[in-house]
C-alpha cells in the first residue's frame, strides 16, 4: 500500500487531492495519483468508504474535509512525475499503514484493506486426513476410514481458484489500460482460465470421491462453477476483443475493468474466510454486501457507456454493435461475481 508524505506537515497520507472539473471522482483521484506520485493503474469507481481530516487554508481557518477512498490497482509508475521532489513515498504492508496514518477513519479504512495473494497455480498439496477421537479408540472405524479417501482439498483448491480470478482479471484491466497492447494480456487471461479448469476439475472429483465434505455437495458443485463461470467470461471477453481487433476502448469499459479488479480482489479475501463460516459470518456478510454493491455501480456505468456509445456512433454502426458487445461481457463478468457473492450468502445462511 502506497503513503506519500504531505508537503506541509510531512505526516504520511494517502494520494489524494480536490475534485476537477470534468473528470469523475476516481478520475480525480487516478490524476491526483499520478501527480503526487509517479502511479498509473486501474481505478474502482466504486469508493471502500471515506474519512474526514482537518485542513489548515492559507488564511489559518481550519476546515474539515471529507476524503473519498477508492481503491487503485498500481501497474506502473513514471520515471517522472509533477511533484516528484516534493515528497517522500514508501510501500507498506497494510497494517503497518494504517499505523502510519494519523486519522482514526482512515486507519480502519487501510486495517481493513486485503491485498489478493499472488496467483501461484494450482494447489497442490494435500490436505491430510483428520482421524477423530473415536476412530482412534475403535480399531474396526480406523479399519473402515482407512479405505476412505481423505476429507479433500475443498479450501486450498477454492482459493486456488479465487487467485487465478485474481490474475485474470488484472491481465483483464491491464487489457483494457495498456493503450492498445492485446496480445500478452489475452494470453495471460487463457493460461488463467486453464489453470481455473484444472482446479474445478479436481473439486468436482474430490466431490465425487470424498466422503464427508465441508459443505452440502451441491453447495460446493455451485460456489466452484460460478467461480469457473467468471474466468470463463473474462476469456470470452479477451476472446471478442480479438475477434473483432478492438485496440481502442471506451472510458466506461476502463471503469468497468476496474469493478472487476476489486471484485477479484474481495472474492480472494472472503474466499479462505469459509474455512470457518460461522467466526467469520459478519465479515463474509460485509464482503458480499461490497460485491453487490459495485455490481450496481457497474449496471449503472455500462448502460451510460453504451448511451454515449450510441450517440458517437450514429454513422458507424459496426462500431456501436461491437461496443455493445464488449459492455455485455464486461457486465456478465460482473453479474457472475454477484452470482458468487449470493452462493458465499447462502453457504452464511446455512452454516453460520
Amino acid at each position: 500500500m502506497l503513503l506519500i508524505t504531505s508537503r506541509e506537515t510531512r505526516r504520511w497520507v494517502l494520494p489524494k487531492g480536490n475534485v476537477i472539473r470534468g473528470l469523475a471522482a476516481h478520475e480525480a483521484a487516478a490524476h491526483e495519483a499520478f501527480e503526487e506520485a509517479g502511479v498509473i493503474g486501474v481505478p474502482c469507481p466504486t469508493p471502500i468508504g471515506f474519512y474526514r481530516y482537518a485542513k489548515r487554508r492559507k488564511n489559518g481557518v481550519l476546515r474539515t474535509m471529507t476524503v473519498d477512498v477508492f481503491p487503485f490497482a498500481v501497474t506502473d509508475q513514471a520515471e517522472d512525475w509533477p511533484e516528484q521532489d516534493e515528497r517522500e513515498l514508501r510501500w507498506f504492508a497494510p497494517q503497518e499503514a494504517a499505523g502510519a496514518v494519523e486519522e482514526s477513519e482512515l486507519k480502519a479504512l487501510l486495517a481493513n484493506f486485503r491485498a489478493p495473494a499472488p496467483a501461484p497455480g494450482l494447489a497442490r498439496r494435500v490436505v491430510p486426513a483428520v482421524r477423530s477421537s473415536a476412530a482412534n479408540r475403535l480399531p474396526f472405524l480406523r479399519w473402515f476410514q482407512a479405505l476412505l479417501p481423505s476429507e479433500g482439498r475443498f479450501f486450498e483448491l477454492f482459493e486456488a481458484h479465487a487467485a487465478t480470478l485474481v490474475a485474470g482479471a488484472d491481465a483483464l484491466a491491464r487489457l483494457f489500460h495498456d493503450d492498445g497492447v492485446i496480445e500478452p494480456h489475452v494470453r495471460e487471461i487463457m493460461v488463467r482460465e486453464q489453470e481455473a479448469d484444472d482446479v474445478t476439475r479436481a473439486v468436482l472429483q474430490d466431490v465425487r470421491r470424498i466422503f464427508v465434505t465441508p459443505f452440502d455437495r451441491s453447495a460446493i458443485t455451485s460456489l466452484i462453477g460460478v467461480m469457473d463461470d467468471a474466468i470463463d467470461q473474462m476469456n470470452a471477453t479477451a476472446k471478442a476483443v480479438t475477434l473483432f481487433g478492438v485496440h481502442e476502448f471506451e472510458p466506461a469499459m476502463r471503469d468497468l475493468s476496474g469493478i472487476i479488479v476489486e471484485a477479484a480482489r474481495v472474492t480472494a479475501e472472503a474466499i479462505p474466510l469459509l474455512r470457518s463460516v460461522n467466526a467469520n459470518a459478519g465479515e463474509l456478510n460485509r464482503l458480499t454486501e461490497r460485491i453487490i454493491e459495485i455490481e450496481g455501480d457497474a449496471d449503472e456505468i455500462s448502460d451510460f457507456g453504451i448511451k454515449m456509445l450510441f450517440e458517437k456512433s450514429q454513422d458507424q454502426p459496426m462500431r456501436f454493435i461491437v461496443g455493445k458487445d464488449l459492455y455485455e461481457h464486461l457486465e456478465a463478468i460482473v453479474d457472475r461475481f454477484e452470482d458468487l457473492a449470493n452462493e458465499i450468502q447462502g453457504l452464511v445462511i446455512d452454516h453460520a
